[in-house]
Protein backbone atom coordinates (compact mmCIF):
# COMPACT_ATOMS: atom_id res chain seq x y z
CA UNK A 1 0.00 0.00 0.00
CA UNK A 2 1.20 3.74 -0.71
CA UNK A 3 2.44 5.39 2.15
CA UNK A 4 0.97 8.34 1.98
CA UNK A 5 1.05 11.26 5.02
CA UNK A 6 -1.15 14.59 4.78
CA UNK A 7 0.00 18.28 6.79
CA UNK A 8 -1.78 21.41 6.67
CA UNK A 9 0.60 24.38 5.43
CA UNK A 10 -1.81 27.27 5.73
CA UNK A 11 -5.46 29.01 6.04
CA UNK A 12 -6.91 31.96 4.42
CA UNK A 13 -10.18 33.58 3.97
CA UNK A 14 -11.40 33.31 0.25
CA UNK A 15 -12.96 36.84 -0.64
CA UNK A 16 -14.74 36.19 -3.93
CA UNK A 17 -16.88 33.29 -2.64
CA UNK A 18 -20.48 33.48 -2.56
CA UNK A 19 -20.48 33.01 1.25
CA UNK A 20 -17.80 32.39 3.80
CA UNK A 21 -15.20 30.26 2.97
CA UNK A 22 -12.34 29.24 4.30
CA UNK A 23 -9.52 27.41 1.91
CA UNK A 24 -6.97 25.16 3.83
CA UNK A 25 -3.51 24.46 2.14
CA UNK A 26 -3.17 21.02 1.95
CA UNK A 27 0.58 19.18 1.21
CA UNK A 28 -0.12 15.07 0.57
CA UNK A 29 3.45 13.41 0.25
CA UNK A 30 4.37 10.15 -0.39
CA UNK A 31 7.24 8.07 1.55
CA UNK A 32 9.03 7.29 -1.84
CA UNK A 33 10.13 10.22 -3.61
CA UNK A 34 9.38 8.89 -7.10
CA UNK A 35 6.08 6.83 -6.20
CA UNK A 36 3.41 7.98 -9.32
CA UNK A 37 -0.15 9.05 -8.04
CA UNK A 38 -3.03 8.91 -10.57
CA UNK A 39 -5.77 11.07 -8.44
CA UNK A 40 -6.76 10.94 -4.79
CA UNK A 41 -10.31 11.54 -3.91
CA UNK A 42 -10.14 12.42 -0.25
CA UNK A 43 -12.69 12.47 1.89
CA UNK A 44 -11.93 14.94 5.07
CA UNK A 45 -13.33 15.34 8.39
CA UNK A 46 -12.71 18.46 10.27
CA UNK A 47 -12.88 18.72 14.42
CA UNK A 48 -11.89 21.39 16.37
CA UNK A 49 -10.36 20.13 19.77
CA UNK A 50 -11.24 22.91 22.27
CA UNK A 51 -8.75 21.27 24.84
CA UNK A 52 -5.81 22.24 23.36
CA UNK A 53 -6.07 26.22 23.88
CA UNK A 54 -6.33 28.13 26.50
CA UNK A 55 -9.27 31.06 27.64
CA UNK A 56 -9.33 34.15 28.96
CA UNK A 57 -12.40 34.96 31.40
CA UNK A 58 -14.43 36.64 28.39
CA UNK A 59 -14.04 33.86 26.35
CA UNK A 60 -14.69 31.55 29.19
CA UNK A 61 -18.25 33.40 29.99
CA UNK A 62 -18.78 32.73 26.18
CA UNK A 63 -18.35 29.17 25.90
CA UNK A 64 -20.71 28.66 28.93
CA UNK A 65 -23.70 27.36 27.09
CA UNK A 66 -21.33 24.56 24.82
CA UNK A 67 -19.12 23.69 27.49
CA UNK A 68 -20.94 24.57 31.10
CA UNK A 69 -19.22 26.18 34.01
CA UNK A 70 -15.11 26.42 33.85
CA UNK A 71 -15.31 24.05 37.02
CA UNK A 72 -16.55 21.05 34.43
CA UNK A 73 -14.39 21.62 31.49
CA UNK A 74 -12.34 18.44 32.31
CA UNK A 75 -15.36 16.07 31.42
CA UNK A 76 -17.07 18.46 28.85
CA UNK A 77 -14.25 19.80 26.76
CA UNK A 78 -14.47 17.48 24.22
CA UNK A 79 -13.85 17.34 20.41
CA UNK A 80 -16.71 19.40 18.15
CA UNK A 81 -17.54 18.81 15.02
CA UNK A 82 -16.74 21.32 12.16
CA UNK A 83 -17.18 20.46 8.83
CA UNK A 84 -17.03 17.32 6.34
CA UNK A 85 -15.85 17.92 2.91
CA UNK A 86 -14.62 15.85 -0.40
CA UNK A 87 -11.38 16.40 -2.43
CA UNK A 88 -9.92 15.46 -5.82
CA UNK A 89 -6.70 15.33 -5.96
CA UNK A 90 -5.27 15.39 -9.27
CA UNK A 91 -1.80 13.09 -10.27
CA UNK A 92 1.57 13.65 -8.77
CA UNK A 93 4.65 12.12 -8.29
CA UNK A 94 6.29 12.03 -4.66
CA UNK A 95 4.09 15.53 -3.44
CA UNK A 96 2.11 17.63 -4.35
CA UNK A 97 -0.24 20.49 -2.64
CA UNK A 98 -3.87 21.78 -3.14
CA UNK A 99 -6.42 23.70 -1.38
CA UNK A 100 -9.29 22.50 0.29
CA UNK A 101 -11.88 24.74 0.24
CA UNK A 102 -14.62 24.46 3.66
CA UNK A 103 -18.06 26.41 2.72
CA UNK A 104 -18.83 27.63 6.64
CA UNK A 105 -22.00 29.36 8.26
CA UNK A 106 -22.61 31.89 10.38
CA UNK A 107 -25.84 30.38 11.86
CA UNK A 108 -25.21 30.54 15.43
CA UNK A 109 -27.26 27.69 16.20
CA UNK A 110 -24.48 25.42 14.81
CA UNK A 111 -21.88 24.90 17.89
CA UNK A 112 -18.48 25.44 15.74
CA UNK A 113 -19.82 28.57 14.96
CA UNK A 114 -20.33 29.73 18.66
CA UNK A 115 -16.94 28.62 19.76
CA UNK A 116 -15.36 30.87 16.91
CA UNK A 117 -17.81 33.45 17.34
CA UNK A 118 -16.28 33.38 21.47
CA UNK A 119 -12.85 33.28 21.08
CA UNK A 120 -10.87 36.72 20.97
CA UNK A 121 -7.60 35.75 19.80
CA UNK A 122 -5.10 33.87 19.50
CA UNK A 123 -5.44 30.15 17.88
CA UNK A 124 -8.00 27.48 16.85
CA UNK A 125 -6.71 23.67 17.04
CA UNK A 126 -8.12 21.94 14.45
CA UNK A 127 -7.36 18.11 13.27
CA UNK A 128 -7.81 17.10 10.45
CA UNK A 129 -9.09 13.09 9.34
CA UNK A 130 -8.37 11.85 6.07
CA UNK A 131 -9.89 8.56 4.27
CA UNK A 132 -10.75 7.93 0.61
CA UNK A 133 -9.34 5.83 -2.41
CA UNK A 134 -5.90 6.54 -3.88
CA UNK A 135 -5.11 5.46 -7.38
CA UNK A 136 -1.48 4.98 -7.86
CA UNK A 137 0.93 2.73 -10.50
CA UNK A 138 4.13 3.64 -12.07
CA UNK A 139 3.35 1.35 -14.89
CA UNK A 140 -0.19 0.12 -14.02
CA UNK A 141 -3.26 1.26 -12.23
CA UNK A 142 -3.62 0.40 -8.77
CA UNK A 143 -6.96 1.53 -6.52
CA UNK A 144 -5.87 1.76 -2.97
CA UNK A 145 -7.70 2.77 0.43
CA UNK A 146 -6.58 5.83 2.14
CA UNK A 147 -5.91 3.99 5.48
CA UNK A 148 -8.00 5.62 8.62
CA UNK A 149 -5.38 6.27 10.64
CA UNK A 150 -4.66 9.78 8.44
CA UNK A 151 -3.99 12.88 10.11
CA UNK A 152 -2.81 16.24 10.06
CA UNK A 153 -3.55 18.97 13.18
CA UNK A 154 -3.21 22.57 12.53
CA UNK A 155 -3.65 25.92 14.48
CA UNK A 156 -6.26 28.40 12.55
CA UNK A 157 -5.36 31.64 13.97
CA UNK A 158 -8.99 33.13 14.97
CA UNK A 159 -8.52 36.37 12.98
CA UNK A 160 -8.64 34.64 10.13
CA UNK A 161 -12.30 33.49 10.91
CA UNK A 162 -13.17 37.03 12.27
CA UNK A 163 -11.78 38.13 8.72
CA UNK A 164 -13.88 35.76 6.95
CA UNK A 165 -16.93 36.70 8.84
CA UNK A 166 -16.24 40.58 8.72
CA UNK A 167 -16.54 40.11 4.36
CA UNK A 168 -19.60 38.70 4.10
CA UNK A 169 -21.49 40.07 7.23
CA UNK A 170 -19.41 43.39 8.04
CA UNK A 171 -20.79 44.91 11.20
CA UNK A 172 -23.42 42.41 11.46
CA UNK A 173 -25.11 39.50 13.24
CA UNK A 174 -27.17 36.84 12.28
CA UNK A 175 -30.47 35.48 13.46
CA UNK A 176 -32.27 32.42 12.11
CA UNK A 177 -36.08 32.37 13.11
CA UNK A 178 -39.22 29.60 12.77
CA UNK A 179 -41.24 30.22 9.59
CA UNK A 180 -44.57 31.47 11.45
CA UNK A 181 -42.42 34.05 13.88
CA UNK A 182 -40.93 35.72 11.28
CA UNK A 183 -43.95 36.19 9.07
CA UNK A 184 -45.26 37.66 12.72
CA UNK A 185 -42.17 39.59 12.31
CA UNK A 186 -43.03 41.04 8.92
CA UNK A 187 -46.60 41.53 9.56
CA UNK A 188 -45.51 43.97 12.86
CA UNK A 189 -42.80 45.81 10.39
CA UNK A 190 -46.01 46.66 7.48
CA UNK A 191 -48.08 47.69 10.11
CA UNK A 192 -45.70 50.36 11.18
CA UNK A 193 -44.06 51.23 7.91
CA UNK A 194 -40.82 50.58 9.47
CA UNK A 195 -37.77 51.02 6.83
CA UNK A 196 -35.55 47.89 8.32
CA UNK A 197 -35.40 44.92 10.31
CA UNK A 198 -32.81 46.81 12.60
CA UNK A 199 -35.74 49.44 13.41
CA UNK A 200 -38.67 46.49 13.61
CA UNK A 201 -36.23 45.32 16.21
CA UNK A 202 -35.39 48.31 17.93
CA UNK A 203 -39.04 49.48 18.03
CA UNK A 204 -40.10 45.61 19.82
CA UNK A 205 -37.15 46.12 22.31
CA UNK A 206 -37.83 49.74 23.03
CA UNK A 207 -41.35 48.19 23.83
CA UNK A 208 -40.61 45.87 26.22
CA UNK A 209 -38.47 48.34 28.24
CA UNK A 210 -40.61 49.17 31.11
CA UNK A 211 -42.12 52.80 31.79
CA UNK A 212 -39.34 54.72 34.07
CA UNK A 213 -41.05 55.78 37.38
CA UNK A 214 -42.99 59.26 37.26
CA UNK A 215 -41.06 62.19 38.62
CA UNK A 216 -41.53 63.82 42.00
CA UNK A 217 -42.21 67.40 42.27
CA UNK A 218 -39.81 69.30 44.14
CA UNK A 219 -41.58 69.87 48.11
CA UNK A 220 -44.40 67.40 46.67
CA UNK A 221 -45.37 64.73 49.38
CA UNK A 222 -44.20 61.11 48.90
CA UNK A 223 -46.64 59.16 47.21
CA UNK A 224 -48.94 57.28 49.95
CA UNK A 225 -48.00 53.11 49.93
CA UNK A 226 -51.23 51.09 50.97
CA UNK A 227 -50.84 47.83 51.38
CA UNK A 228 -54.07 45.29 52.11
CA UNK A 229 -53.97 43.63 55.20
CA UNK A 230 -54.04 39.81 54.86
CA UNK A 231 -57.74 38.29 56.20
Amino acid sequence: MTDLTFACTGVRADPYAAGPTLVLRLRVTAAAPDTRVHALALRCQIRIEPARRGYGPDEAEALADLFGDRSRWGSTLRPVQFAQVGLLVPGFTGETETDLVVPCTYDMDIASTRYFNALQDGEVPLLLLFSGTAFTGAGGFRVEPIPWDREAAYRMPVAVWHEMVEQHFPGCGWLRLPRDTMAELLAYRSRHALASWETTLRALLDAAEPAPPPLALPGAPAPRVTERAAP
